[in-house]
């Protein structure tokens, strides 16, 4: 059964800020709950092009994630590669002006990999989408 989460967020940054904390994966132990951050493969055109993965560590948990999806200051997406027991994990970050700043809706599907336990991966992963979508938008207002 396929799982979905979504988040939603305003900022006061305007969108190519919060774009540019998204597209700078050593940025975000900074603004998230996440640990550290290591560029395993390099994107096609840039290191955290299109195809780049990047792995995140928090914890003892390791997540490797392929950049998917990157257009400037709209979108940002990704999809786990490996390091969690879900199937299909992918996420989007899209990005909206609204008056006084950015809407940012964080945005994913996966199913779980053992039958029965999609909907407690489900509510850990809101919960934690949920801090790191709260860092960004507090974060961007500052980012340089």
């Amino acid at each position: 059964m396929v799982q979905r989460i979504s988040v939603r967020r305003v900022t006061a940054a305007d969108a190519d800020t919060v774009y540019a904390l998204l597209r700078d994966g050593a940025s975000w132990p900074r603004w998230s709950p996440l640990g550290s951050f290591e560029l395993v493969r390099a994107g096609v055109d840039e290191p955290e092009g299109l195809g780049a993965l990047r792995l995140f560590r928090t914890g003892g948990i390791r997540s490797y994630e392929e950049v998917v999806a990157l257009e400037p200051g709209r979108r940002f997406g990704y999809a786990l590669d490996h390091g969690l027991p879900l199937r299909d994990y992918v996420a989007y970050v899209d990005l909206a002006p609204v008056d006084g700043g950015t809407e940012i809706h964080w945005h994913s599907s996966f199913t779980a990999k053992v039958p029965g336990t999609g909907w407690f991966y489900r509510r850990f992963l809101a919960r934690f989408i949920g801090r790191v979508v709260a860092g960004l938008a507090e974060a961007a207002p500052v980012a340089p």
